[in-house]
């Protein structure tokens, strides 16, 4: 019978090869929009979306709930359209294993996780501010919660948000077949 090591590796191991293969899938998709220009037109869009969803949450009454809901869901539908967009184009950096990463793609992400975890820092921060100023009114619970949510949506979403600001253009090679007969080198 195998021990349970044995089995976890079986199992990790399994997991790896689902993880390539589906990132061997998502690396052809959309082979025209991988360059620096289009990664930065949804870095764009994804902050819009994270401003309105901001926005919305700084209105917030029990009156307007339907302005709040308005604001909140559409500010949610851009920041997913950008967000899924952006970890596509930003490959596997943002998603894998690391085992699955090369020295420069693990670099990379310790990076900007790095700069996430800061930004995240000063984000609760921003949102224990913004719950002192409104603690006198009515709903400040409620309204802070909602304060709390949008921001850390907005602290979470960074790491993408750098990826998708700073990577260079990928490399068109990346993405040619090897011909039929021809070893390729993964």
């Amino acid at each position: 019978m195998n021990s349970l090591r044995e089995r976890l590796t079986a199992s990790w191991e399994k997991q790896l090869e689902v993880q390539a293969r589906k990132e061997s899938e998502r690396a052809r998709m959309l082979p025209g929009w991988r360059t620096r220009a289009h990664r930065r037109r949804f870095t764009v869009v994804m902050l819009a979306g994270n401003l309105v969803i901001i926005g919305a949450a700084a209105i917030v009454h029990r009156e307007n709930w339907v302005l709040f809901a308005g604001l909140w869901f559409g500010g949610m539908a851009v920041w997913m359209t950008g967000f899924i967009l952006l970890r596509i184009l930003t490959g596997r950096m943002s998603t894998a294993f690391s085992a699955l990463l090369d020295e420069r793609e693990r670099e990379w992400r310790h990076r900007v996780n790095y700069v996430g975890y800061q930004a995240m820092f000063f984000v609760i921060m921003i949102a224990f501010a913004y719950l002192m100023v409104i603690n006198d009114t009515a709903n400040a619970a409620y309204r802070g919660a909602m304060m709390l949510a949008a921001l850390m949506i907005l602290g979470s979403s960074v790491p993408t948000l750098v990826l998708g600001w700073s990577l260079p253009d990928d490399d068109p090679e990346d993405f040619i077949e090897p011909a039929t007969g021809e070893e390729s080198d993964a």
